[in-house]
């Protein structure tokens, strides 16, 4: 069995975990529709993206 040979030190375990967090998702207010979307994404209740409409809602 392999066992470390010297014990890992805080900074280098950090360096190894600093990936390994929790991503928080960009949600902004349309200013349109007041409904809340993610940043660069169409509103999917009208439609529009950056002020034009992009695609037909579905009723």
């Amino acid at each position: 069995m392999a066992v470390p040979k010297r014990k890992t030190t805080k900074s280098r375990a950090g360096k190894r975990r600093s990936h390994s967090r929790l991503i928080v998702k960009n949600i902004i207010e349309d200013k349109k529709s007041g409904e809340y979307r993610l940043s660069h994404h169409m509103d999917l209740k009208t439609g529009f993206y950056k002020g034009r409409q992009v695609l037909d809602p579905k009723e």
